[in-house]
């Protein structure tokens, strides 16, 4: 991985004393105690999904969130958490195909404001993994500029970036001459199909939960196939 990573904690902390609001402030504070030099085997982490209405933050709402707190050695089902959030804007039928939650489902949901302590708390000391990091982070900090005026940032580890990587690193450099004239398909990164590379089997897309465990059992793979346990946590995350 790139040996230019950013200076989360400090980051965090100028975040915390700037902040107004305590949820965010607690959740800031929270995160800069995280040492980037913990090994990947004693960090706390948390997998986390959004479903949204599209790729842009500003245009797109999120629509539902899961999580579940987990290590190199377990993921927590028990811990896990799952909200349907009511966005702002109308839902365009297009959208409920892919992420198929209804008008029933998003009528009475909360507006994420009203339950964003709550998933700071589930957050709070854990590192998040996600698949794709242009959703997770972009849009929680959206919907904290909107409703709060403040920024949020956490770091976080990318399993479809740690995927790319990996494909990059192993590959022969026959099969890198193949790739540039156009003779090989590219691996795909998508979530499905990097599980199957590790032998996962195949859920349902596009259920935050579901989405969320399985980046979490990825992640696992990853570094059981890639990683040393030991590895400091601000190696791999971004």
């Amino acid at each position: 991985m790139s040996s230019t990573k950013p200076s989360w904690p400090e980051r965090l902390q100028a975040l915390a004393a700037a902040g107004k609001d305590p949820a965010l402030v607690e959740f800031h504070a929270a995160m800069a105690r995280i040492d980037p030099e913990t090994p990947l085997a004693e960090v706390p982490l948390v997998s986390i999904d959004l479903e949204t209405t599209g790729f842009d933050p500003e245009a797109d709402a999120v629509v539902s969130i899961g999580l579940v707190p987990m290590d190199l050695a377990r993921i927590r089902l028990a811990g896990s958490a799952y909200w349907v959030v009511k966005p702002r804007r109308e839902v365009e039928s297009e959208s409920i195909l892919v992420h198929h939650i209804t008008h029933d489902e998003i009528d009475p949901a909360p507006d994420l404001a009203d339950m964003l302590p709550e998933l700071l708390v589930a957050m709070a000391g854990r590192v998040a993994v996600v698949h794709y990091r242009q959703i997770e982070r972009r849009f929680l900090d959206a919907v904290v500029r909107r409703r709060l005026n403040e920024s949020m940032a956490f770091p976080l580890i990318d399993t479809m970036a740690l995927e790319a990587w990996v494909l990059r690193r192993n590959r022969h450099w026959g099969q890198r001459l193949a790739d540039r004239v156009g003779l090989r398909r590219r691996p795909s990164l998508r979530l499905g199909q990097a599980r199957e590379r590790y032998g996962l089997p195949a859920y349902t897309p596009h259920h935050a939960l579901t989405d969320a465990i399985a980046t979490a059992e990825l992640f696992q793979a990853q570094v059981a196939w890639h990683f040393d346990p030991a590895t400091p946590v601000g190696n791999l995350w971004l």
